[in-house]
């Protein structure tokens, strides 16, 4: 091709490229604030432009701010409802910000939609395993292998499905598993730290030290590889290596018993009573203040059960009594602030019921329920609480726990 055509051929790819490539482009050279600052110039410009509020919501979920990227990407989605791509990425912000209850249904809407998005039948997965829904999760795990076969993507799903094989006390099949992930991914640190766990299990004690070693040579600050390769030195009668691996185990989570246990263990064997003795009043402490918080959970939900029985017995008064003090007992339990502040709000205490609501919409901000509720009430409000002072609609709590 001469100059002249290759120049011409290059304004016609130039005059192809959408603004959001040139949004790419500053993303991949690290220019993240002026990709961002595109991307919102583009969307003000085409409000409809669901790829820039999808490349939007997920740098800013990378960046940390929830609120907009939630906002971009679930107009995303809005826009094209049918796409899994936009889906998952929903979800995937919901569950980096913590809202693993929001992120099921969208990743379900992705594997819904395409049943050979990989991404999101592993996502799906991991939400069903931490609800304990460990046969359904095996079924999105095992298509997920079956999509990525033997590609170093694999290695995640790998280490899923070994841990639903270990919910089923299936040792065996999950150190398979285990071995594959790491095969297809030999940083994966924490695939290494429950082959390590696995083996421990099997009675393959230098496979399991190797395993363990190797977990906490990629991840020095995993507190649970760590506190696993102590307790392996220990049972092996190596304390003075027992003791270094469980301090810096405790020293990165200060409030795990386990550790705690070991590592009093570890030093009386070493020989230093007097830092055993201060371990084990540490977790004396520990379990005094853990029982505390076991009985206050026991009694704000008695609590919080004797105000609904009241509640739907028609002693609105009484019940009140029992949610404040429910609520004083487990400030961050947020079904029990919403009793508290449906019941206010019954009783025309309009201004500490909206503050509550607005606080328990602060706290979960991706419930529907609870902003729905939060509507109802402002439009009833009357106008000088902030209210639009409509009829009045029944508003129910007295949920029970």
């Amino acid at each position: 091709m001469g100059t002249l055509a290759a120049l011409v051929w290059a304004s016609v790819l130039l005059a192809q490229r959408k603004p959001i490539d040139e949004a790419w482009d500053l993303l991949m050279k690290k220019q993240r604030p002026e990709a961002v600052r595109l991307l919102r110039e583009i969307i003000q410009n085409n409000p409809a432009d669901a790829d820039a509020r999808l490349l939007l919501g997920s740098v800013l979920q990378e960046a940390g701010d929830r609120a907009e990227s939630i906002a971009q990407l679930s107009e995303a989605v809005r826009l094209r409802p049918r796409s899994a791509e936009a889906q998952n990425a929903l979800g995937e912000a919901f569950r980096a910000f913590g809202n693993s209850r929001a992120a099921r249904e969208p990743f379900a809407k992705a594997v819904a939609l395409d049943g050979n998005f990989a991404d999101a039948r592993v996502n799906l997965g991991l939400i069903l395993i931490d609800s304990g829904e460990f046969e359904a999760a095996a079924v999105q795990l095992d298509r997920a292998l079956e999509i990525l076969g033997s590609k170093p993507d694999a290695a995640y799903p790998h280490y899923l499905r070994a841990k639903v094989f270990s919910a089923g006390n299936e040792v065996a099949k999950a150190e398979a598993h285990l071995k594959e992930a790491v095969s297809l991914r030999p940083d994966f640190a924490e695939a290494w730290s429950d082959l390590g766990d696995a083996r421990n299990t099997m009675g393959d004690d230098p496979g399991a030290l190797a395993a363990l070693e190797r977990a906490v040579s990629l991840a020095p600050d995993d507190a649970v590889a760590q506190t696993r390769l102590g307790a392996k030195y220990l049972e092996q009668g190596k304390p003075h290596l027992a003791v270094s691996r469980l301090q810096t185990a405790s020293r990165l989570d200060p409030l795990n018993q386990s550790t705690l246990y070991s590592l009093q263990r570890a030093l009386r064997e070493d020989g230093d009573d007097q830092q055993a003795e201060a371990v084990k009043n540490r977790l004396a402490t520990l379990l005094i203040e853990k029982d505390k918080a076991d009985q206050a959970l026991l009694a704000g939900i008695q609590l919080n059960n004797q105000g609904a029985d009241l509640e739907k017995a028609g002693n609105l008064a009484s019940a009140l009594e029992k949610y404040r003090a429910a609520r004083a007992l487990l400030p961050e339990h947020t079904g029990i602030r919403v009793n508290f502040a449906v019941a206010l709000l019954r009783l025309g205490q309009w201004k500490e019921g909206l503050a509550e609501l607005r606080e328990v919409c602060r706290r979960e901000p991706d419930n529907a329920l609870f902003k729905a509720a939060l509507e109802d009430a402002v439009s009833q409000a009357p106008i000088e609480f902030g209210g639009l002072g409509r009829p009045a609609k029944a508003l129910t709590s007295g949920t029970r726990y």
